[in-house]
């Protein structure tokens, strides 16, 4: 019986070699024109990925104009097919020994199959030794970009030998880049190939040239050098770092990127991850000796994992830890490390089911910045369990309860004073901070009442909160409100506090609203038109709250959602008491053609019926009797490129605007895009807190070249806080960014300026710095599939940020 003729195995020696470079983000490819270095052979079956899995299982079909020969060494002439599954290998002739495996194919040597499509002046080797030469090769890459050419293969088994080999992304009528190598050795049991003398060049210009390098060439991770960054900076002078990544497992692997920085040394980063079956976790650290400008060794580390019990439970942690206040100024790379005053460690267990959400866990916050004390820390709590349950008992009847128990403790607070050089540095002087135990419920009855256009949903809770607190903690409380009393010599019982204040408290609301629409015609289009009327009620009578402390409880910032919440405070050291009556109305216009909402309007306000008297310490006058500040907001989307938004809060009492805040934006049809930004807030007093402008924007001047900038400025302070300016040119399959940045780089607003050059070769990777990554922050909708102020992933609260108040 004749030996069945099996196909070459040529995707294994050429598609998974120098291709194995694939970059992680997705090519714009936008500007390749639809040619085939090698056009798809007529005859081939199709490419056909279900084909090719099943591939060795099906029997190989041979044809061709003549067969001679002999039974055991047949040959076939003139339009020799041979195909299996989706493989396909055409030639003019072809001859086989059944019985030693030797073959020969000679003349327009073609071969295709899912992944590549190639042609070859000759093929020989032998099947049963799994040897085979092929010579004079070109190749396409059919499930991906990528083509190029070989002088020969040689393949014994799963090791093979590619000779003056080239790869490139580019048309072939315009290979601006191409990596070729005199010799690639592939060995697809290891899972990798070693490249010899390669090198890179755009153009004709080399550009990189590695004597020796590893690469994996399937989905194999292979320890090795990864693509260095470069950066240069008035902050950190000349910036290089080299990753180099250890596969030290299946599961879990590492990256160490020793980084030098001309003008602070050489720092070492190191990036740990692991990956089971029930979690996941990742440490980062690093480390530099002796900063030359802060004389002094510094480093940081980080943690964050989870781990899965149950479907209900799981583990979570999210460490964090730097050596100084200046760290996070010192290397962040945008304004949140300049803002950033404090770093968050927080390890717990988390459950949830269907109607009940619990936890336990512990937190504690470092401070990260130099002009402060450890006055301006939250409270660690250590530990918190918390619980919620809501479950509803009839169609118009939900009962719940929020529960929480907290301790509380603070580091101890070292003062602060500025030295002859302007330093902040420490005087010596340390002051005690006392904590305590709080424990906060709050059961609720809710009726939610409804139909096809109204609801009404009467709410009544009760809340308690009880403390067991440090005796001079309670002290400090009781002489506090002493002073404020006028009280000045008082007695040592006066003085003593409550060591177990308590609240007790009934919480009652009525939520109501309806909803209205009409059809309704503007400019031949028809639209859907809502109105929307809300009330809002909320009564809770005084408690005296002056006895309790605050740990974790502040003002919410006056916003749309505060006039429907049962609390001004976040936090339990505080439950405000009401008699006010919320009134909003809302209308939409939906474009019913496209479903999209055109434009949308609010505005609301609260009418206060008595004076509120509970306040915080940090701000100690009462909500009078009277009317809030309006909040109107709305948003106007003109056409499909142009969209406005505004947001705008008037206190009518003091006859002044609290926030302004106006937003355009202008999508191009060439991918461009504009942003515009305008914010006003203001403090209590009347000062003002921010004032800013925000322009950014990408502008394509032809399809290759486009210029990117962003221009972002506080008027209050007279200075910009952000600038950048570069240029891209793009092509088929190059892209090069130059981004030169100023922007503010430590509290006292002195200002860093730094460049950034990235060559991306598209279906490779890139060189240079991440100037993407920069460009996505700073211009929003930089890259046009994401257009949201916030990512989607990072809105709303998570699991573990229990706070009854944000829950009506």
């Amino acid at each position: 019986m004749r030996k069945a003729f099996r196909l070459l195995p040529l995707p294994l020696s050429i598609a998974l070699c120098l291709p194995a470079f694939a970059e992680d983000k997705a090519p714009n490819w936008g500007l390749c024109p639809a040619t085939d270095a090698l056009p798809a052979f007529g005859e081939a079956p199709p490419a056909d990925k279900a084909a090719a899995e099943t591939r060795t299982q099906q029997p190989t079909d041979i044809e061709g104009d003549q067969l001679y020969g002999t039974s055991t060494v047949p040959q076939y002439q003139g339009n020799v097919a041979l195909k299996r599954g989706d493989q396909f290998l055409g030639t003019d002739h072809l001859s086989f020994d059944t019985e030693t495996g030797n073959y020969t194919a000679e003349g327009n040597v073609r071969y295709s199959d899912s992944s590549i499509r190639m042609v070859a002046k000759r093929a020989e080797g032998n099947q049963e030794a799994d040897t085979h030469k092929i010579s004079d090769i070109q190749y396409q890459l059919v499930s991906r970009r990528g083509n190029g050419g070989a002088e020969s293969v040689d393949l014994q088994g799963a090791v093979g030998q590619m000779h003056r080999s080239t790869y490139t992304t580019c048309d072939p009528s315009q290979p601006i880049w191409k990596l070729s190598a005199p010799q690639i050795e592939v060995d697809n049991d290891e899972g990798f190939g070693t490249a010899r003398n390669a090198v890179l060049r755009i153009g004709k210009v080399p550009v990189l040239w590695a004597p020796y390098f590893k690469f994996p060439i399937d989905d194999r991770r292979q320890t090795g050098l990864l693509y260095p960054e470069l950066g240069l900076s008035g902050r950190n002078g000349f910036d290089y770092a080299q990753p180099i990544y250890f596969n030290l497992a299946p599961n879990y692997d590492d990256t160490l990127t020793p980084r030098y920085m001309s003008k602070r040394g050489f720092m070492l980063d190191n990036e740990f991850r692991y990956l089971y079956d029930g979690g996941r976790g990742e440490l980062r650290t690093a480390y530099l000796p002796d900063d030359k400008l802060r004389e002094k060794d510094r480093g940081r580390l980080e943690y964050s994992g989870y781990h899965n019990f149950n479907p209900n439970w799981q583990a979570r942690a999210g460490l964090a830890w730097v050596s100084d206040e200046r760290y996070l100024e010192d290397f962040a790379n945008k304004l949140l490390g300049v803002t950033a005053s404090n770093l968050q460690s927080q390890a717990g267990i988390y459950g949830t089911g269907e109607n009940w959400t619990a936890g336990l866990m512990a937190d504690y916050w470092q401070l990260t910045d130099y002009t402060l004390t450890e006055d301006a820390l939250p409270y660690n709590r250590q530990p918190r369990l918390f619980g919620t349950w809501d479950q509803p008992i009839l169609p118009w009847l939900e009962v719940g309860v929020y529960a929480e128990a907290v301790r509380f403790v603070h580091d101890d607070v070292h003062d602060k004073i500025i030295d002859a050089d302007g330093e902040y540095v420490r005087n010596g002087v340390e002051r005690e901070v006392l904590g305590g135990s709080r424990l906060d419920i709050k059961p609720y009855v809710t009726m939610p009442f409804s139909g096809a256009a109204w609801y009404v949903t009467p709410t009544l809770a009760w809340r308690y909160t009880g403390y067991d607190l440090e005796q001079g903690l309670a002290d400090s409380i009781r002489a506090n409100n002493l002073a404020a009393a006028g009280i000045t010599n008082p007695t040592p019982d006066q003085l003593r506090g409550n060591t177990s204040p308590h609240r007790s408290v009934p919480i009652a609301s009525l939520d109501a609203g309806m909803f209205f629409d009409r059809e309704t015609t503007i400019g031949d289009k028809p639209y859907l038109h809502t109105l929307e009327p809300r009330l809002f009620y909320l009564r809770t009578p005084y408690r005296d709250q002056s006895e309790l402390p605050v740990f974790d409880t502040r003002d919410f910032t006056f916003s749309w959602g505060q006039l429907f919440r049962d609390s001004r405070y976040t936090g339990a050291d505080r439950q405000n008491d009401a008699n006010q009556l919320t009134m909003a109305l809302s209308t939409r216009f939906i474009d019913q053609s496209s479903g999209r909402e055109r434009f949308s309007a609010s505005i609301g306000q609260i009418l206060y019926f008595d004076d509120s008297r509970v306040t915080l310490p940090s701000n100690p006058s009462p909500v009078e009797q009277g009317k809030s500040a309006w909040i109107a907001d709305t948003n106007y989307m003109i056409n499909d490129r142009w969209n406005l938004g505004a947001t705008y809060q008037w206190d009518p009492k003091n006859k002044r605007e609290d926030l302004a805040s106006v937003r355009a934006r202008y999508l191009m049809s060439n991918d461009g895009i504009v942003n515009l930004t305008y914010r006003h807030r203001i403090n209590p007093d009347g000062t003002n807190l921010l004032k800013q402008g925000d322009l950014s924007f990408l502008y394509p001047i032809n399809p290759s070249w486009s210029v990117v900038g962003r221009y972002y400025y506080s008027i209050e302070d007279s200075k910009p806080l952000e600038i950048i300016g570069g240029v891209q040119w793009d092509s088929c399959c190059l892209a090069v960014r130059a981004l030169a940045r100023r922007y503010v780089r430590n509290r006292e607003g002195e200002l860093n300026t730094s460049f950034q050059l990235e060559f991306v070769l598209k279906g490779l990777s890139s060189i240079g710095q991440n100037t993407d990554r920069t460009l996505r922050r700073a211009i929003l909708g930089y890259n046009r599939d994401d257009l949201y102020l916030v990512p989607p992933s990072t809105t709303g609260a998570t699991r573990d940020d229990y706070d009854p108040n944000l829950i009506p």
